[in-house]
């Protein structure tokens, strides 16, 4: 790991950055937001509904070699970048999913993120 880089641990973390920028790809979803001055950190999520527990920690250490690489030269300073695994993520090239990060973090750099996501569903109240 690059010493300049640090893990987001908590979830009050993982659910800020979800209120930032968002940059989809086939294979992952790359949110970044700013981080008040902690340097550049990172998290991964991968849910269960990508596969088993080895599948999803395949795909987590894939991405974890990924943002390795690409994170200290191309991270956002002071950013929060979390990387949320998607259907065909692991079984993608990895090198497709090198060159889509780099692509995510330009877009995310440039501040051109996707769509706001509309709500999937609201909440009926019982009367």
């Amino acid at each position: 790991m690059h010493p300049s880089l640090s893990v987001i641990r908590k979830r009050s973390d993982f659910l800020a950055a979800n209120r930032g920028l968002r940059v989809a790809r086939p294979g992952f979803v790359l949110l970044t937001r700013p981080n008040d001055g902690e340097g550049k950190r990172y998290g991964i999520t991968v849910t269960k509904k990508i596969g088993n527990a080895v599948v999803r920690n395949r795909m987590k250490r894939r991405f974890r070699e990924l943002l390795w690489a690409a994170l200290p030269e191309h991270g956002l300073p002071d950013h929060d970048h979390i990387l949320i695994g998607r259907e065909g993520g692991v079984e993608r090239d990895f090198a497709a999913l090198r060159e889509e990060l780099a692509a995510a973090l330009a877009h995310a750099a440039e501040g051109k993120g996707d769509r706001a996501r509309t709500p999937r569903h609201r909440r009926s109240r019982r009367a």
